[in-house]
C-alpha cells in the first residue's frame, strides 16, 4: 500500500496536534494535512484516504458533517458523548469516536482499520480492472482465432496474385512495379505475423494442457495422502 493521506478538520488546536503526536508513534505514519473549519471547502477532501472531524465551530460543523457523505473517503468524528446519538442518527455513515478518556487511542485505532479497508477496497477495485481487462483480451484473441482462417485465405489470395504479378513486370508499366513488390513484402509480413500468432494460440494451448494435467496430478496426491 502506498503512504495513506489523512485530512484533519478542526478548530480545536490541541486535539489536532494530539491525534499527530499520537500517530508518530505508530509504525505507519500516513501525510496527515490539518485545516481549519474557515479554510475547509467540500472539495478539501479530494485526494484524501481518510478525513478526522474534530471539535470545529457549530455554524460550520453541520454542512463540514453532510459534505463528509462520500463512500470513496472514509469518514471518523470525534465529538462529545452526549452529542453521538443525535449523531448517528443524522449522519450514519460516520464512524463516531466520544470524547473521553482514550479517545486518542481509539480514534488511531479506528482509523488504521478504516484505511485497511479504504486499501482493500482499491486492491478489489484495481482486481476488477484487471479482470475486465484481461475479459477483453480474452474475447479479442477468440474473434483472431476464428477469424485466422479468412486471414490466412485472403492473404494467400494476394500474395498468389502478386506473385502472377511479378512474373510479369516487363509487361507492366514501371509505376506499377513498386507497387506490385511493396503489396507482395506487406502480405509477407502479414503471413509471417499470422503464422507467429497460430504458434502462439498452439504453445498456449499445450502450457494450458500441462497446468490442468499437473493440477489433477497435484490433486491425485492430496486424496491419496487423506
Amino acid at each position: 500500500m502506498s503512504r495513506a493521506s489523512v485530512l484533519i478538520v478542526s478548530d480545536d488546536t490541541d486535539f489536532a496536534r494530539t491525534v499527530a503526536a499520537r500517530w508518530q508513534s505508530e509504525v505507519q505514519v500516513p501525510g496527515i494535512t490539518i485545516v481549519t473549519s474557515d479554510l475547509w471547502r467540500a472539495a478539501s477532501c479530494a485526494g484524501y484516504d481518510l478525513s478526522i472531524i474534530g471539535p470545529t465551530r457549530d455554524l460550520k460543523r453541520a454542512s463540514i458533517l453532510a459534505a463528509s457523505v462520500n463512500p470513496a473517503l472514509a469518514t471518523l468524528c470525534v465529538a462529545d458523548p452526549k452529542d453521538i446519538p443525535l449523531l448517528h442518527t443524522e449522519y450514519p455513515h460516520l464512524l463516531l469516536v466520544p470524547m473521553q478518556n482514550g479517545w486518542a487511542r481509539t480514534l488511531i485505532l479506528l482509523s488504521a482499520e478504516a484505511l485497511r479497508r479504504v486499501d482493500a477496497v482499491a486492491r478489489a477495485q484495481d482486481c476488477e480492472r484487471q479482470a475486465l481487462a484481461c475479459e477483453r483480451h480474452a474475447a479479442l484473441g477468440r474473434y483472431m482465432l476464428e477469424m485466422r482462417p479468412n486471414v490466412n485465405n485472403a492473404l494467400t489470395s494476394v500474395l498468389g496474385n502478386a506473385d502472377l504479378l511479378l512474373l510479369e513486370l516487363d509487361r507492366l508499366p514501371s509505376e506499377c512495379r513498386d507497387q506490385i513488390q511493396a503489396i507482395h513484402t506487406m502480405a509477407l509480413r502479414l503471413s509471417e505475423i499470422m503464422q507467429r500468432f497460430s504458434s502462439l494460440a498452439v504453445e498456449m494451448r499445450l502450457n494450458e494442457t500441462e497446468s490442468q494435467a499437473e493440477t489433477k496430478t497435484a490433486l491425485s496426491h492430496l486424496v491419496s495422502r487423506s
